[in-house]
C-alpha cells in the first residue's frame, strides 16, 4: 500500500499532475446502493459529509465538528504486554466483536526486512526470525478503553492488507514474493496467515500454502459457500491476477483453511486487462475460473504461468476486496498506460455475483467523469455506518480519510495533521486500515506513519 513510485522514480501525484488529472472524479453504475445490495445499510445510505475539518491543535488528525479522536496506539511505544515496541508501518486492519461487549482490532505491520520497527519475535508466534512483519491485536472494553496489546504473529514480511473471516479472525497477507536467502529471509515468503486475536497462540505461525505464493493484498471470504476471494497487488508489468480459493472444508472454523484446497484465477473471455473496460455498469456474463499451475511459484510467479491458449485477465495494483449481500467486491487502484496498461484509470471498483457468474464494473475514477474526488487513488475501503464509503486516500501531499455518499458526493472525514517534513517542504503519511467497530459506533483507522491507531467517535448518521 505503501507504494507510490514508479520504476522511473516517478510518484502517482506527478504522473496524475501531468494529465491534468489532480481533480479526479468518479463515474457511478447507477447509485452507490449497488455497492450494498441485500445489505441493512443499502436502505440507510448518507445523503452529506459532516461539515469542513477543523484543524486539530495537538497536530496529529483534523476533523468534523463534533468528532472527536483517541490515540489507542503509537509507533515506539512499550506494547502492553511486555514483549517489545509497537511496530512502525501500520497498515490493514480489522475489528472484531468479543466478549461482554469487547472488541478486538488485530492490525498489520507492512515491515519490509529495512522496517524502522520490527514485530517482536514471540515464541510460537513467529515464522521466520529474520521477518521484521506481522500483527498485533489491541482488545478494548466495551468503553473503548485498551485493555491489551499483544503480538499476534511475527516473522512474516510486508503485512499489507487481508480480510476477516465468518468464525472471527483475521487473513493477513504478504505483499510480497521474496524467497529464502532473499533480503536475509530464512523461509519463503508471500503467504496469507490466519491470525486468532483471542488467542493468537491457537493459530500460531502457519502459512496458508494452498492459497497460493504471490504479492497478495487483501481477501474477503462467501460465507455461503466459504469461497476466499484474493487481490494480487502488482504495481508494474506484468500485473496481478485476482483469484479464488476453494477450501477442503468450506464451513469450517479457525485453523481449517490449514486443510488446503483448490487456488483458481478469474477469465474474463476476451479481456486480456480490466482496465481496458471504461463504462460503469459493463458486465461480462460466464466468467471462468482456471486452475492454477503452481501455487507456490516456485519457479515462476502465478502471474507469469502458463493458463492455456486463452490466457489470463490481469489488472494493475489490484487492492482492496470485502463482501456485501450476496457478491464481492474489489479494487483496482489505478491503471496508467505508460506502465504497460491497456488504458488509463485512477481507480476502479468491480463486482463479482458467483451465483450469476458475472462481473460488473461499478465505479470509475477518472478524469472525464461526473463527480470531483479531491485526492489519489482509492486504497483501504469499507461501508460507514450510515452507509456510503470510506476510502483511505494513498499518495503524496496532505493525505484524507474521505467519505463518499450515494448520490457521489465527496467529503473528507479526517486529515492527518502529522508533518513529517518542514514548513517549506511538508510530508504527511498515508491512511490505512479504515474499519467500524461492530456497533458503529467508532472508526478505527491507522496512519502509515509515523505509525498511528485512531479511535474517531462522534455524531455518526445510523
Amino acid at each position: 500500500m505503501s507504494e507510490n513510485t514508479s520504476a522511473g522514480g516517478t510518484t502517482r501525484r506527478q504522473l496524475l499532475a501531468r494529465s491534468g488529472a489532480l481533480g479526479v472524479s468518479i463515474a457511478f453504475a447507477g447509485n452507490l446502493t449497488e455497492l450494498f445490495d441485500g445489505t441493512a445499510a443499502a436502505q440507510n445510505l448518507g445523503h452529506s459529509g459532516y461539515g469542513p475539518l477543523v484543524p486539530d491543535p495537538k497536530g496529529l488528525l483534523d476533523l468534523p465538528k463534533g468528532f472527536r479522536y483517541r490515540v489507542l496506539s503509537r509507533e515506539g511505544d512499550r506494547l502492553r504486554s511486555g514483549e517489545g515496541l509497537v511496530p512502525s508501518n501500520h497498515d490493514g486492519m480489522t475489528a472484531l466483536p468479543g466478549r461482554h461487549g469487547r472488541v478486538h482490532l488485530v492490525r498489520n505491520h507492512e515491515n519490509r526486512a529495512d522496517g524502522r520497527v520490527p514485530v517482536p519475535t514471540v515464541e510460537g508466534l513467529t515464522y521466520d526470525p529474520a521477518g521484521k512483519g506481522g500483527c498485533t491485536a489491541l482488545t478494548l472494553d466495551r468503553h473503548g478503553n485498551v485493555l491489551s496489546e499483544r503480538v499476534a504473529i511475527a516473522g512474516t514480511a510486508v503485512n499489507c492488507a487481508g480480510g476477516p473471516t465468518p468464525w472471527g479472525t483475521w487473513l493477513t497477507c504478504e505483499e510480497t514474493e521474496d524467497k529464502a536467502g532473499t533480503n536475509g529471509y530464512t523461509k519463503d515468503h508471500g503467504f496469507i496467515f490466519e491470525v486468532d486475536p483471542a488467542n493468537p497462540h491457537r493459530s500460531g505461525a502457519v502459512p496458508l500454502t494452498a492459497m497460493g505464493r504471490f504479492q497478495h493484498e487483501a481477501i474477503a471470504v462467501d460465507p455461503r459457500s466459504g469461497v476466499v476471494y484474493e487481490t494480487e497487488d502488482a504495481f508494474l508489468k506484468p500485473f496481478g491476477l485476482f483469484y479464488r480459493f476453494l477450501p477442503h472444508q468450506p464451513h469450517g472454523g479457525p485453523g481449517t483453511l490449514r486443510a488446503g484446497g483448490r487456488l483458481q484465477a478469474m477469465r474474463v473471455p476476451g479481456v486480456p486487462d480490466l482496465s481496458s473496460i471504461q463504462e460503469p455498469g459493463t458486465s461480462f456474463e460466464k466468467i471462468e475460473w482456471v486452475d492454477v499451475p503452481d501455487p507456490l511459484a516456485a519457479q515462476t510467479p502465478v502471474r507469469l504461468q502458463d493458463f492455456g491458449p486463452k490466457g489470463i485477465t490481469h489488472a494493475q495494483k489490484l487492492e482492496g476486496c470485502y463482501w456485501g449481500g450476496r457478491s464481492v467486491y474489489f479494487v483496482s487502484s489505478f491503471a496508467h498506460s505508460a506502465e504497460g496498461s491497456a488504458a488509463d484509470h485512477y481507480g476502479q471498483i468491480w463486482r463479482y455475483d458467483p451465483s450469476a457468474r458475472r462481473l460488473t464494473l461499478v465505479i470509475v475514477f477518472g478524469p472525464d467523469t461526473d463527480v470531483q474526488l479531491p485526492g489519489e487513488s482509492p486504497d483501504n475501503i469499507c461501508l460507514a455506518p450510515g452507509g456510503g464509503l470510506m476510502v483511505c486516500e494513498d499518495g503524496n501531499g496532505a493525505q484524507h480519510v474521505f467519505g463518499v455518499t450515494r448520490h457521489g458526493e465527496v467529503y473528507a472525514m479526517a486529515r492527518n495533521a502529522q508533518n513529517l517534513g518542514t514548513p517549506e517542504e511538508p510530508e504527511w503519511g498515508e491512511f490505512a486500515g479504515v474499519t467500524f467497530s461492530p456497533d458503529g459506533g467508532t472508526m478505527y483507522v491507522n496512519c502509515y506513519t509515523p505509525g498511528t491507531t485512531f479511535a474517531v467517535t462522534g455524531p455518526w448518521r445510523g
